[in-house]
């Protein structure tokens, strides 16, 4: 499991005194500020966050070690990872999305279908990327219980009951 998870970015300079428009990637937007210290991606950097209003397309925050709005500015486009240790721990039936990318997917007979590649979220409810080797196109899986009804992190494999798929030419 990762040490940090990505919780939100920049989505750049608001403002002319060094305040950025961040993305928060957590269930409660506000949130993304009791996690902090907050890293970049590379972990070179850290910053403390302070919210300061909600602004369109996401939330206003002042950013230690950011003054200037050229300073805010260089950072759109930089994630914001918290350490794993300070983010709650989920029920039995909740997951972190980086705790799922990378996992082995089998359908309920034992035949691998292929590996998570990604989780998206576009408002009504997670989907899960699946690719696998032999596959002509990635599978798309509604990631609810009906389709996915087993995920076992500690052995690293999630149990599929995807639709049926249609042979197209």
């Amino acid at each position: 499991m990762a040490e940090r998870i990505c919780i939100g970015a920049i989505a750049g300079a608001f403002g002319v005194r060094g305040e950025v428009r961040l993305k928060s990637f957590t269930s409660q937007p506000d949130d993304i500020a009791s996690y902090g210290p907050l890293w970049s991606e590379d972990g070179k950097r850290s910053f403390t966050v302070r919210l300061t209003r909600p602004v369109t397309g996401g939330l206003g925050a002042r950013l230690s070690g950011v003054d200037t709005r050229e300073d805010a500015e260089a950072l759109k486009g930089v994630t914001l990872w918290a350490d794993r240790e300070k983010l709650p721990a989920l029920p039995d039936d909740e997951f972190y999305h980086t705790d799922l990318i990378g996992l082995e997917v089998y359908d309920a007979g034992g035949v691998l279908i292929g590996k998570v590649r990604a989780v998206y979220d576009h408002g009504a409810g997670d989907i899960l990327e699946i690719f696998g080797a032999g596959r002509k196109q990635t599978l798309l899986l509604p990631f609810t219980r009906a389709f996915v009804p087993t995920v076992n992190l500690a052995a690293g494999r999630i149990i599929a009951d995807p639709p049926e798929e249609e042979e197209t030419e």
